[in-house]
């Protein structure tokens, strides 16, 4: 018999997205306690959602020996000292992105899970399993996509100042960054998650859109540790909205919907070179297995690998290697000069990217 796992989730605002994935795995999860410091929206959120237990005391949560999971769905600046504290007091973590505020912390953060006795904390990318992008994956694994030339990844959403009325928003001190980190995060992550981690950004970056401290418009060059190359655009300017991801390999361009929430979704194109090999890719897809996507397949994997004792199927090195990008790219646009990776410790930027003063 399967076993539920026991989830405390910690905000209102995205915690309404955890909590439909939570839903869609009743047989796996069940949330009996919701905190938030917004009464209002985290009442409507347990009524809708059947949780017993509303509070504000944070602090409740972590002392409780009958929750296996606390579920941090905060500000960006609350992440660190909110997962330091759930997995000290052994429990089990799930975090928003961005996971924290700089290579410093997710390195300290490695130190304190390796030293907590099999607690895991897993980082939220819900967008690496569209069907689509999973079906590059299958592609890939089965040799069938051939050498990665060029890879090309556009997030050009609307954001205007309603959206920058929430307090917290578009401040480096609260934000921690602008559209590059908070924004254009998941099609960046799914370009590692395809080739692995960058070897070199070069980045420009300009507030354009609203008047705020953070960046809203930025186009990057990367150079990926695999040979090959790849160009990321990201505003927060148009009033179209649309995500697009291209890949080109060899044997096989991939090039996903250009839906600005879900990207990752079917239907993608996989278009070879000759008719013989196109063949060979429709025959390879037509035996994918469809899973559920988004939140609810990464909650799914999250309970399957506690269950085996494995690693979460987002790892912390995964975190590291987004957030590698997001401080190479503010590091070359500081300095006007291309950042190799990886960021260690000697880098200036390692403890924080915050802008100084």
């Amino acid at each position: 018999m399967t076993q539920k796992l026991r989830v405390g989730v910690i905000g209102a605002g995205i915690a309404a997205r955890h909590l439909a994935g939570f839903d869609w795995n009743k047989d796996l999860f069940e949330v009996p306690v919701l905190c938030s410091l917004d009464e209002e929206r985290g009442r409507e959120l347990c009524a809708s959602h059947g949780i017993g237990e509303y509070t504000q005391d944070v602090d409740t949560l972590f002392a409780r020996d009958n929750l296996d999971v606390i579920d941090i769905c905060t500000p960006p600046d609350t992440h660190f000292a909110l997962c330091k504290k759930a997995i000290e007091s052994g429990k089990h973590v799930i975090c928003e992105k961005p996971l924290f505020g700089s290579i410093a912390e997710v390195d300290e953060m490695a130190g304190i899970v390796a030293r907590a006795g099999g607690k895991m904390l897993m980082p939220i990318f819900q967008y690496r399993y569209g069907s689509g992008l999973q079906k590059l994956k299958r592609l890939i694994e089965l040799g069938l996509t051939g050498r990665p030339f060029l890879t090309t990844i556009e997030t050009h959403w609307w954001r205007g100042p309603d959206y920058y009325a929430v307090p917290w928003r578009g401040k480096w001190k609260s934000e921690l960054g602008g559209g590059l980190l908070g924004h254009a995060i998941h099609a960046h992550d799914m370009l590692n998650y395809v080739h692995g981690a960058c070897a070199e950004v070069f980045s420009y970056g300009a507030t354009l859109v609203n008047p705020i401290e953070v960046e809203d418009t930025s186009a990057i060059s990367v150079k990926m540790q695999n040979g090959s190359l790849a160009a990321l655009s990201m505003t927060l300017g148009s009033r179209k909205e649309i995500s697009r991801l291209r890949f080109c390999f060899h044997d096989v361009v991939a090039e996903s919907i250009l839906e600005p929430y879900t990207m990752g979704r079917d239907p993608w194109t996989f278009i070879a070179g000759t008719e013989e090999h196109q063949k060979r890719v429709d025959d390879a897809l037509a035996g994918y297995e469809v899973k559920e996507d988004g939140y609810t397949r990464q909650f799914e994997l999250f309970h399957q690998a506690i269950t085996d004792g494995t690693e979460p199927p987002v790892t912390l090195q995964d975190a590291r290697n987004s957030l590698e990008l997001v401080t190479a790219a503010y590091h070359s646009q500081r300095t006007g000069k291309p950042t190799p990776l990886p960021i260690t410790a000697e880098h200036p930027l390692y403890r924080s990217w915050l802008p100084e003063g």
